[in-house]
């Protein structure tokens, strides 16, 4: 009896504790105890736990009707969407997060009623698992305004100066450089050049200055937005002002293609900054270009990936046909619920290594040229992600040699169907990618190695991103260190290193703030899907 009376009294509050043992010391008057009132329910919000509704049952149904987006049409234009709730909202990608997830079965089923914002509750639906070296497994759980996905998505126009930042330190003491620029740009009018540093935006420093003014100036949210930066050039000593306008900037996909005439063979070279949908007609035009060379350096340090049927595009025209012929690129793998066909109903086939054009920039099954390489040298940094990693793994797959110059790559062979609901796009991990040898498993990146082990480890040499020189300028550290391999030398020290670790620096177009990086949502996917 002792201890039921125990195990009752452990639960109540301490006001009805203190109440209980004074009845008990006056002798008398316990055999009247009354318990306290039960508290009351949660509110019903229809949830049961483990039970999940087709998320068709909610789908379009918004606490604030009006801000759908067709995303992959052409003009962007408006989705048939019904007054609803944000418990519909909420309730839609919980289903969608699990049919579709990858580890649907590592999601703590959470109450959708519990939580007022979507994003809010969206950025809970992911595992809380970790990679082997023990970083988090989900590294690229996204969302952004379907609009801005859209226009970004479609085209390389975006607004700005035509400059791509290299933020090295995104907490005070800050250091903000300039990676690289676009052609016919602000930018390039005003003669700012790759590894210029930024000391001011609008008079505020940018070592410890406000944030909120920094950003504001280095990405500005409008066209003709007006904004002034102190910067020091390379090789110089004295900084400068320049005044620069905000507008639209058409982003060049490949830009520096050359032929390098070496004593060991002539030596192609183009730098691959983004998978959009213009990048198909651009590349071929690099391809074009360097026909006959006897080695490529293809340099992807800052290409966080897009399309990965550009992707795909791109190492059937190093590789060629008589490599390609029946191998393939990629195969996807989804979680257990699709065996058969993806997340969207499609039955799951390989990616083949396409040989012609499928309409994102040029009309739809042209042949493709192609280089009939069987080694290609590739520059890399932490920036390298998704279907850029795609092209090397895809490669890797069909025996064509890589040599690796740079950095670890950022590991990511997942991507997703981007989803739309209410004005928001969603990004939810869908997919793993294998190559041909069904190899899939770089989620640590891949690693310039002193052997390659067919895995993540690639041979190859670690090599520090330089900021001092141009790109394709062969007295670069990564491109002059691909030459001397290229040229039997090995992994040699470039003459322009610095001590210090200085690869694989942080280079975004989009945002920053202290302590965090922002990249682009579209960007910085492996994007199934055409226009």
């Amino acid at each position: 009896m002792k201890a039921v009376i125990r195990s009752f009294i452990k639960f109540l509050p301490v006001s009805v504790l203190l109440a209980t043992f004074a009845a008990c010391g006056g002798g008398g008057g316990g055999d009247g105890f009354t318990p306290p009132p039960p508290p009351p329910p949660p509110p019903d919000t229809g949830w049961q736990p483990g039970v999940f509704l087709d998320e068709s049952t909610y789908a379009l149904r918004c606490a604030t009707p009006g801000n759908s987006i067709e995303i992959f049409s052409n003009d962007c234009r408006a989705a048939q969407d019904v007054q609803g709730t944000v418990l519909d909202e909420n309730n839609f990608l919980r289903s969608f997060s699990n049919r579709t997830y990858l580890w649907y079965d590592e999601i703590v089923d959470r109450d959708p009623g519990l939580y007022d914002d979507p994003l809010e509750y969206f950025a809970l639906l992911k595992t809380t698992g970790l990679s082997p070296t023990g970083a988090p497994k989900d590294k690229f759980h996204f969302t952004q305004d379907s609009l801005a996905f859209c226009q970004v998505s479609q085209g390389g126009v975006s607004a700005g100066y035509g400059v791509t930042w290299s933020i090295i330190a995104s907490s005070p003491p800050r250091q903000i450089m300039v990676a690289y620029t676009e052609p016919n740009t602000p930018a390039t009018a005003n003669g700012i050049l790759r590894g210029a540093e930024i000391l001011e935006v609008d008079g505020v420093a940018v070592v410890d200055g406000d944030a909120n003014v920094l950003n504001a100036g280095l990405f500005p949210s409008a066209l003709g937005e007006q904004h002034t930066f102190t910067i020091l050039d390379p090789g110089s000593a004295v900084p400068r002002s320049v005044t620069m306008s905000s507008q639209e900037i058409t982003l060049a996909m490949v830009q520096n293609t050359q032929v390098i005439n070496t004593p060991t063979g002539d030596v192609g070279y183009m730098t691959f900054n983004l998978h959009r949908a213009p990048a198909e007609q651009e590349l071929i035009e690099a391809i074009n270009a360097l026909q006959g060379v006897d080695d490529l350096v293809l340099d992807i340090r800052y290409n966080r990936g897009g399309f990965l049927d550009i992707a795909s595009q791109a190492a059937y025209m190093i590789a060629g046909p008589a490599q390609t012929a029946g191998r393939t690129f990629e195969t996807l793998q989804f979680n257990d619920k699709h065996p058969i066909t993806d997340v969207v109903g499609r039955p799951i086939e390989p990616v083949p290594f396409h040989d012609v054009t499928l309409g994102f920039s040029v009309a739809a099954g042209q042949p493709l040229p192609s280089l009939d390489l069987s080694r290609v040298f590739v520059l890399t940094g932490s920036n390298t992600a998704s279907a850029s990693e795609a092209i090397m793994n895809g490669l890797r797959g069909i025996g064509v040699q890589l040599i690796q110059i740079g950095a670890t790559t950022s590991g990511k062979p997942y991507g997703w169907y981007p989803q739309e609901n209410c004005g928001t796009t969603y990004s939810t991990i869908q997919f793993r990618g294998v190559n041909d040898a069904n190899y899939g498993d770089y989620t640590d990146g891949f690693t310039p190695s002193d052997v390659d082990d067919g895995e993540a480890n690639i041979l190859g040499c670690q090599v520090a991103d330089d900021l001092s020189q141009q790109l394709g300028n062969p007295a670069e550290n990564r491109l002059e260190v691909a030459l001397a391999y290229q040229a039997g030398q090995g992994c040699i020290a470039p003459a322009g290193a610095a001590p210090g670790d200085g690869a694989s620096k942080a280079s975004i177009e989009f945002n920053i703030s202290d302590g965090e990086i922002y990249r682009s949502f579209f960007d910085s996917n492996r994007i199934l899907g055409r226009p």
